[in-house]
């Protein structure tokens, strides 16, 4: 009985006008979106690599240590085509300097430069299903039961020896496997435009079916709410505007409302002048320490004059901020006068001495900033993703961008890299003696041989840990769509026919 009521149930949804249109608008608004999107990602792709080579250029071109720009960037996330996240959002480009802690807050943005690519790029294909697939099975969910009281058919089908919650599944599994046709179409048709421009790994594909997924989830979630409407009411007109009411307020109005009046719990102000007073406390121990080097008896006569003569900038050079030093105040010293040769001892002694305390005072700065990051912008972006969670929306969203590894934990990822990289680059420094050496001031005997210095890497995180940061959100959807089931079984139950 349960298999002939799946088969009426869904060739009455076949037959109807609103399965043709499901169908036709998510495969246009995917495929057409897909092409726009390839094409942003391989544009950002292109700016990724002329980025690259042209600040390995700039480090070949530096020609002493202390000079030398060395940047790293972000490559731009295949998988952003499905949920951009914050792939396009926070920045790609970053310095890394030993007197310089590289955070995701300070990076730079580069990308591309075409307004009408970047305006219809941020349309990515989990937003479609988001608005699309939403509306869909709340219309096709509406009338399910309503429609069906309505016409006195409900009457008749109960007069027969079927359980109402066969009734209720035979709907369930019909409406959903109607809906997963145009889901999975267009996912495929999605990937082989992918597949022909964008090579994707196998940890790619089992990323895509993660979201695929979690997309089904997203969409019997809704279907469901649409079937409690339908549960609930006896008329379809009233169906349908709760229906319509519910989708408004869950896609279009909470969302916003809460990143629109949703503010930091602490003074962003305050927090942000208490960490700058401790900052500054420690870059004032710095220069304590070396006005104390300067002021010693051996040194500060000869390297005064050294300093003088050949015009390096040995003045306060860490900002009160970050710690970063103004490079572009260091200039390039071709050679030294011959008089002033007798001082390169005293340069090298000095530096030897002031680079690592500007080492050390940068890590105890990022401490403090990093305690202050946290509390202005993670704390606040946590809550916000958890007051967004309370639709089903905020759940999908922050589900499918764990898939992708576009949420910021997976941009914090290559924030990490790269301060693994900054002591990677220290102690390449300490291990030529750098600090120490003739090469750090000045380029008359040569410039530096970057040859050795050791190569920036990052690699996404496999595709277990992006399924570890999914599973909660996922976990979630699925737990809402029992609870909605056996919601709607027992009112259906319970109601008169």
């Amino acid at each position: 009985m349960l298999k002939a009521l799946i088969g009426r149930e869904l060739l009455n949804n076949l037959m109807t006008f609103r399965f043709a249109a499901v169908l036709l608008i998510t495969l246009l608004l995917v495929v057409v979106n897909t092409a726009v999107l390839i094409q942003d990602y391989e544009q950002r792709l292109e700016s990724y690599n002329n980025a690259v080579k042209m600040h390995h250029q700039e480090l070949r071109n530096s020609k002493t240590y202390s000079t030398a720009y060395l940047f790293v960037d972000r490559a731009p996330n295949p998988l952003s085509i499905f949920n951009v996240g914050l792939d396009k959002r926070l920045g790609n480009l970053t310095g890394i300097y030993h007197g310089f802690v590289p955070t995701l807050w300070d990076a730079q943005m580069h990308g591309t430069d075409n307004p009408f690519i970047a305006f219809f790029s941020s349309i990515d294909i989990v937003f479609v299903f988001e608005v699309i697939l939403s509306l869909m099975g709340l219309i096709f969910a509406y009338d399910a039961i309503a429609g069906e009281r309505e016409r006195g058919t409900l009457r008749l089908v109960l007069a027969q020896p079927i359980r109402r919650g066969q009734i209720l599944l035979a709907k369930y599994i019909s409406a959903m496997a109607c809906l997963l046709v145009p889901l999975i179409l267009s996912l495929l048709f999605a990937l082989l435009l992918l597949t022909r421009s964008i090579p994707l790994s196998t940890d790619d594909f089992l990323r895509i079916a993660g979201i695929v997924f979690t997309s089904f989830a997203y969409l019997s979630l809704f279907y469901l709410i649409g079937l409690l409407i339908s549960v609930a009411t006896r008329r379809t007109g009233t169906a349908l505007m709760l229906a319509m009411f519910v989708w408004g307020f869950l896609i279009l109005v909470y969302p916003n409302l809460i990143r629109a009046t949703v503010n930091p719990s602490a003074d962003v102000q305050e927090r942000t002048k208490t960490a700058k007073n401790q900052i500054q406390q420690i870059v004032d121990e710095y220069e304590r320490e070396r006005k104390k080097f300067l002021e010693n008896k051996s040194v500060i006569g000869d390297a005064s004059q050294f300093i003088e003569a050949v015009s390096l900038y040995t003045d306060a050079h860490v900002d009160s901020v970050t710690l970063s030093p103004y490079l572009e105040n260091m200039s390039l010293i071709s050679e030294i006068p011959p008089d002033f040769e007798k001082y390169v001892p005293i340069a090298k002694k000095y530096y030897s001495f002031v680079e690592p305390l500007a080492t050390n005072a940068a890590d105890k700065a990022w401490l403090v900033q990093k305690q202050a990051l946290d509390d202005i912008f993670v704390r606040q972006a946590v809550m916000d993703r958890a007051l967004l969670k309370l639709s089903p929306v905020g759940i999908y969203d922050a589900a499918t961008q764990a898939w992708a590894g576009t949420d910021l934990l997976g941009l914090r990822d290559f924030f990490d890299a790269t301060r693994r990289y900054r002591r990677v680059v220290i102690d390449y420094l300490y291990a030529t003696d750098a600090f120490s050496s003739r090469e750090w001031f000045v380029a008359d005997k040569g410039p530096v041989d970057w040859s050795t210095l050791p190569r920036f890497t990052f690699e996404r995180r496999d595709v277990g840990t992006n399924a570890k940061r999914a599973l909660p959100d996922l976990f979630l959807l699925l737990i809402c769509n029992l609870v909605l089931f056996m919601g709607i079984v027992l009112i259906f139950i319970r109601s008169e026919v």
